[in-house]
């Protein structure tokens, strides 16, 4: 075969693979269209290529032809060994179709044009630190034992729609057959020692940053997507992508930065959503999404978007808005199943079917109670909008709130000034009071005449200014020094009196807290 190839023995397959490389041929093994990788352990020696041979082709070994594009382009064949790339610089195409590759892909620290390996069944895949110029394609793929992208750089798209993807853990419960010709098989004693039996993380991609659309539809996981500070230039898309979770986060992307971000369509997570301290810079929507988790589904703390559109199919668990700087919120009452955290989240417009009615019980599902700075936002955006009375009652909703956090004395006065006159934001209350005391003391001192203190004067008695004397802390009409009260109508007249100042004061409160500049309570 001669000595310019490193392999003295190539079998058909490889021969064929060699021969291809120059022009950039595919190589097809296939034995027909519908040939499944996941049966590549039952595949013959005919369909057998060492992963030595690939990565030599891709280092250099062959050359290739004036004029063509050399590259790998294999289909249906069964890899043998790890297909380790690692540091390396290649710019030929690696595209594999349908193969069954039961040991490792490593491509860390690697720089290549584009990587495509469509369909294929795949032990585990690692290319941390890669800088990929272009396509990074693992479409239709299944992939055991999970997947490694930490600080890899893509530049065109990075595609995994159709994929499924399993961790460490998945490749201990029952795999021995699976790995039975891989140079470096788990064993039980290896998958301790490296932590991996403690491991729930299926897409290990902190720090990940892809130019083109990150397109993840359809996507099967059954570990976490851990994409802590990756950035997203055109955006991700996880619609119809179903991610369970042993561990407690289905998604863990802290500090996440994209232009848009798709959980919608379908998409189901089992265990948190926990997106703190993205910015997304256009949509983030859950609509007609499936939430699920122990405690808290959606942990969307400190935030920033311009529009979170908040309609999933099902949910079940928590939410935390805290200190998030939402744009637009578009929700439903029924988003919220359970507690939901909002203190100190700005948002500038509200979206959906809510009334104020439904908002209110939005604003009391704080798990950590009364926090008057949600208060404070709703009524901000209602004046903004020009619902003056719906600002007033948000704000006397935040003053009852605010009533079961003080003591007893507060407490009190707290409930007299609500049931007088609103917290000053329903003053009408207080001249239905009056009304109602007036009527009582005309009634009553028409059939009771009190007694003239002083007779060296006739004076007429006129029972609605007596009781208007009354009521009123300073005297108006001089009825109160001019008669007295008898028997148990002194009683009466006292408590027109106290009820009167009570009032007043009441009145005075209530404006002072209505017109004094808005601030923490």
């Amino acid at each position: 075969m001669g000595r310019s190839r490193p392999f003295w023995r190539l079998n058909p397959a490889e021969r064929k693979l060699w021969d291809a490389y120059p022009s950039g041929a595919w190589v097809d093994l296939r034995e027909s269209d519908r040939d499944d990788p996941a049966d590549g352990a039952t595949w013959g020696r005919e369909r057998r290529v060492r992963a030595q041979v690939i990565a030599a082709l891709l280092l250099g070994m062959r050359e290739g032809r004036p004029g063509e594009v050399p590259g790998v382009r294999l289909a249906g064949a069964r890899i043998v060994g790890d297909l380790n790339l690692s540091d390396a610089v290649f710019t030929s195409k690696l595209h594999l179709l349908n193969c069954y590759i039961p040991g490792a892909v490593s491509l860390n620290d690697a720089r290549t044009r584009g990587v495509r390996f469509r369909g294929c069944d795949i032990r585990r895949f690692k290319a941390g630190r890669a800088v990929i110029d272009g396509l990074f394609d693992l479409d239709g793929s299944t992939v055991h034992a999970g997947v490694r992208l930490d600080n890899t750089h893509v530049t065109g798209q990075f595609r995994l729609s159709r994929a499924t993807i399993g961790t460490p853990d998945d490749v201990m419960r029952g795999t021995e057959s699976y790995l039975a010709d891989a140079r470096e098989p788990f064993s039980p004693q290896e998958v301790e020692a490296r932590g991996y039996a403690r491991s729930h993380t299926a897409l290990w991609a902190g720090g990940l940053t892809v130019d083109g659309g990150a397109f993840l539809r359809g996507m099967r996981s059954t570990g976490t997507l851990r994409l802590i500070g990756a950035r997203f230039n055109s955006g991700i898309y996880l619609q119809r992508s179903v991610v369970t979770s042993a561990g407690p986060y289905a998604v863990h992307a802290d500090h996440l930065q994209a232009t848009a971000a798709e959980f919608s369509e379908g998409f189901t997570a089992k265990g948190t959503v926990r997106l703190r301290g993205a910015r997304i810079g256009g949509v983030l929507s859950f609509d007609r999404s499936r939430l699920t988790a122990p405690e808290r589904v959606l942990h969307l703390s400190h935030m920033q978007v311009d529009e979170l559109i908040l309609t999933p199919a099902s949910i079940e668990g928590e939410i935390n808005l805290g200190y998030s700087r939402i744009g637009v919120l578009l929700d439903r009452p029924d988003c919220y199943p359970g507690a939901v955290h909002l203190n100190e989240a700005t948002y500038e417009s509200l979206r959906g079917p809510a009334r104020l009615s439904d908002r209110l019980a939005w604003l009391r599902r704080d798990p950590d109670g009364y926090r008057p700075q949600p208060y404070e936002q709703l009524a901000a955006y209602c004046r903004r909008i020009g619902h003056e009375s719906d600002a007033r009652r948000v704000l006397l909703a935040k003053q009852r709130g605010r009533r079961r956090t003080l003591r007893l004395p507060g407490m009190v006065w707290g409930w007299l000034l609500d049931v007088i006159v609103g917290y000053g934001y329903r003053p009408w209350l207080a001249g239905v009071w009056a009304t109602l005391l007036l009527a009582l003391g005309t009634a009553v001192f028409s059939a009771h005449h009190p007694s003239q203190i002083g007779l060296d004067e006739r004076r007429s008695f006129n029972p609605l200014l007596y009781t208007l004397d009354l009521l009123v802390p300073v005297s108006l009409f001089d009825q109160r020094a001019a008669w007295e009260p008898v028997g148990w109508t002194q009683w009466l007249a006292g408590g027109l009196i106290a009820a009167g100042w009570i009032l007043a004061t009441a009145l005075i409160a209530g404006a002072t807290r209505v017109l004094r500049p808005s601030g923490p309570s």
